[in-house]
């Protein structure tokens, strides 16, 4: 049935194929069949022109690498994504997440400047993601505001 409809849909061909890899990419990740989800999302990547789809398809694959435990290759994608498409407020919560982390790491072994840094860089991108989704990630507003990281203007 999904086949059927892709075929009926008004768009060229390498579209269509591009988002056939990409479902087909989200149904293994779905059965947590990673390697097959990442090879369908890059045959995906190469065929796609649209900048939110392929910024979308990126993310998919960051949250494979950082479910896998490859935060620098998670966060590497999770640029990318954000450089296709800027206003993608779970790209950067998700990048937070792994600065905050570390910094929790680094706190826990005495590197307090070094978590220091770490939480400072989750502050920066998880003000811009409550910016983009205001009221969406309240866990990370509380966080901003008990850590006194929070600026004024975060909410608008």
């Amino acid at each position: 049935m999904a086949e059927m409809i892709v075929k009926a849909m008004p768009i060229e061909s390498q579209e269509k194929q591009a988002y056939i890899y990409y479902r087909d990419g989200l149904a293994a990740q779905n059965d947590g069949d990673y390697s097959e989800a990442l090879e369908n999302y890059e045959e995906s990547l190469k065929l796609e022109q649209n900048a939110i789809d392929r910024s979308e398809t990126l993310k998919n694959m960051a949250i494979i690498y950082m479910s896998n435990g490859d935060e620098d290759r998670a966060l590497e994608t999770y640029q990318k994504a954000l450089e296709e498409n800027p206003k993608q407020p779970s790209c950067l919560k998700n990048m937070g997440l792994i600065y905050e982390k570390r910094g929790r790491l680094a706190e826990q072994s005495g590197q307090i400047d070094e978590s220091d840094r770490w939480f400072d860089q989750a502050a920066e991108v998880w003000t811009k993601a409550v910016r983009l989704y205001p009221g969406g990630y309240l866990d990370i507003e509380n966080w901003l505001k008990t850590t006194g990281r929070s600026n004024v203007d975060v909410y608008f």
